[in-house]
C-alpha cells in the first residue's frame, strides 16, 4: 500500500516538473512570436534584440553557419534544410557542437532560459528557418536582414507549433 502511494506521489512530481519545463520552454516561442508579430506590424519586435540575426552574425551568415555544421559532421542535415525534400533532424547535442557553447549560452541568456531548454527548441525550429531562408535551394542571400528573419519566423510560427515538431516543409 505504501509503495503504491509513493509511486503515485513520484509520478505527480515528475508530471509537475515536465509541465513546468514545458511552460518555461514556451517562453522562447513567445519571444520569437512577439518578434515576428512586431515585424508584421511594422515594429521592431523583440526589445532584447534580433535573436536569429545575432546567431547568424556570430556564425558568419548562412555560409558560416553551413561551415559550422560541416565541421560538426552535419553537412547532410544542413544541406537537407537548404535543398528540396524533407528536412533532416538534428539532435540538441549535435546542434550544441555545431554552434558552440558561446553562441548557445548567449542565446539562452538573452531569452532568459537554460541552455538545456533552448537547445531542443532550437533544434526543432532552425531547420525550418533555414529552409524558408533558402527557397531556391541555394544560399542566395548569405546575410538575411533582421526584417527577413522576422518574416521567416512569422511564417514558421504561422504554421503552428505542430508543424515545428513535425518537420514538414511548406
Amino acid at each position: 500500500m505504501f509503495s503504491d502511494a509513493a509511486a503515485r506521489s513520484r509520478q505527480s512530481v515528475i508530471d509537475f516538473c515536465t509541465a513546468f519545463h514545458t511552460i518555461r520552454a514556451m517562453g522562447l516561442f513567445d519571444i520569437l512570436a512577439k518578434q515576428a508579430l512586431g515585424s508584421l506590424a511594422g515594429g521592431s519586435g523583440n526589445p532584447q534584440g534580433d535573436l536569429l540575426s545575432s546567431l547568424l552574425s556570430q556564425a558568419g551568415g548562412l555560409p558560416g553557419l553551413m561551415e559550422r555544421f560541416n565541421q560538426a559532421g552535419l553537412n547532410e542535415a544542413f544541406a537537407s534544410w537548404v535543398g528540396p525534400g524533407a528536412n533532416l533532424s538534428v539532435q540538441p547535442d549535435q546542434l550544441h557542437q555545431a554552434l558552440g557553447s558561446d553562441a548557445i549560452t548567449g542565446l539562452a541568456g538573452r531569452v532568459g532560459l537554460e541552455v538545456k531548454t533552448v537547445l531542443p527548441l532550437l533544434s526543432q525550429f532552425l531547420p525550418q528557418v533555414i529552409d524558408k531562408l533558402t527557397p531556391n535551394g541555394i544560399l542566395d542571400n548569405p546575410n538575411p536582414s533582421a526584417d527577413q528573419l522576422q518574416k521567416v519566423m512569422a511564417s514558421v510560427l504561422k504554421g503552428g507549433l505542430g508543424s515545428l515538431f513535425g518537420g514538414n516543409r511548406s
